[in-house]
Parts: C-alpha cells; sequence; structure tokens
C-alpha cells in the first residue's frame, strides 16, 4: 500500500462509522435512532439550500464579506436556524468545496474511463474536467487556510474523504493514459497537478521546481 493511501485510510478510519452517519444527518443527529429517511432526505435538502445560497453569493461577494445573516436572506431559514446545520460560516464553505470535489471527482471519473489519448490530448482532457470549477478553485486558493481555523475535526475529514476521491481518480486518468505507471511517478503528477490547478487563479504557468515537474510529464505549457 502507498504512503498515500495508507495516511488516507488512517485518517478515514479516525472517525467511527456512528460519527460520519451523524455528520451526513447534520448537528444534534446523534444518537437519534428513530429519525425517519423522510426526516434525514430533509436535513440534507435544507444543508443543500444553505450551500447553494452560500455559492451564489460568493459569485459575487469577497469570502470575508458574505456573512450568515446575508446567506439566511438568501434562503428559507433564520440566522439562528442555520446554525442548527453548520457552526460557522467557514464549515459552509467547506461543505461547499467538499460538493465541488465531488463534483470534479465524476468529471474524472468519465475521463479515467476513456483514452488512450496522445501527450496533447490527454493535457487537453484533464484541463476540460476543471472548466467549470472555478468555485472549488477560488476558494481552495484564497481562503482555505481560514476555513480550516475555524470548521470542525469532522467536517474537516469529511472535506479530506472527498480530496482524496479526486486524487484517486486522477490515478485511473493516469493508468489510463499511461499504464504501468509507477505509484511514485503518480505521486509526483499528484503533486504538479494540485499546484498548477490552484495556480489558475493566480498565475498562468507554474513556477520554479513545478515548472520542471510539468515538463517532465510533457505536458505543453501555454502562455
Amino acid at each position: 500500500m502507498s504512503i498515500w493511501k495508507r495516511e488516507m485510510s488512517l485518517e478515514n478510519a479516525f472517525l467511527s462509522r456512528r460519527n460520519d452517519e451523524a455528520y451526513q444527518a447534520g448537528p444534534g443527529a446523534l444518537g437519534e435512532n428513530d429519525m425517519t429517511k423522510e426526516s434525514l432526505e430533509l436535513i440534507v435538502q435544507r444543508k443543500n439550500e444553505i450551500i447553494d445560497a452560500c455559492e451564489i453569493l460568493y459569485r459575487t461577494k469577497g469570502f470575508r464579506e458574505v456573512t450568515i445573516k446575508d446567506i439566511s436572506t438568501e434562503t428559507s431559514f433564520s440566522r439562528p436556524s442555520i446554525y442548527n446545520y453548520f457552526e460557522t460560516k467557514e464549515e459552509i464553505f467547506l461543505a461547499l468545496l467538499t460538493r465541488e470535489y465531488d463534483r470534479w471527482t465524476e468529471k474524472l471519473k468519465k475521463v479515467g474511463f476513456g483514452g488512450p489519448w496522445n501527450r496533447d490530448e490527454f493535457a487537453q482532457v484533464l484541463a476540460h474536467t476543471l472548466e467549470d470549477q472555478e468555485t472549488m478553485l477560488k476558494i481552495q486558493t484564497m481562503n482555505l487556510y481560514e476555513i480550516e481555523e475555524n470548521s470542525r475535526e469532522e467536517r474537516l475529514m469529511e472535506y479530506k474523504r472527498a480530496f482524496y476521491r479526486a486524487m484517486t481518480a486522477i490515478d485511473h486518468c493516469l493508468e489510463a493514459y499511461r499504464p504501468g505507471m509507477e505509484e511514485t511517478e503518480k505521486r509526483d503528477f499528484r503533486y504538479v497537478f494540485s499546484h498548477f490547478s490552484m495556480g489558475f487563479m493566480r498565475m498562468p504557468i507554474p513556477l520554479g521546481s513545478s515548472f520542471l515537474l510539468w515538463n517532465r510529464w510533457e505536458f505543453p505549457l501555454r502562455r
């Protein structure tokens, strides 16, 4: 088992199944064994409504400008009601980021079943998966550190799981592109690709060691 997968397995084991189910149900659900399927679906629906409102506001406002009060005006909830589902504004943003990673993973999975490609084709296919992922790129590049500081551990673990799913999907893409690729090569690619994708919001091309690694994979850089 690779170091990457072993580390994620240990992190995944950190939370018990009971806590994981409680997270999916939302705060206050722990121990409520009589909760019906319908009520669980309603909780998910309400949480998604809050996340949707946050996403809409984030398109026109900066991270610091968005408040719980602003989010409440975009939903059917009062401000105190939102705290039944998320303890902080940062947790709402983290849930949005987690959802965006899962959406990206679904697109990567389709790439993983494709191929074979030449160098340019693979670069284009992989880049295409990020075309409408501006929210994901913006949050992880601009605001992730602040979000991590103000989110509960179980929320962060759910985000890490989503991130791991995306990295696993990238591995499958690499296997489709270049069968037999070594685990160390996949690790190096994940490293440079994550830095390159985060750089989309700040710089047009990778720099320094990222530039050297990107050249190693023979992917074209367009200025």
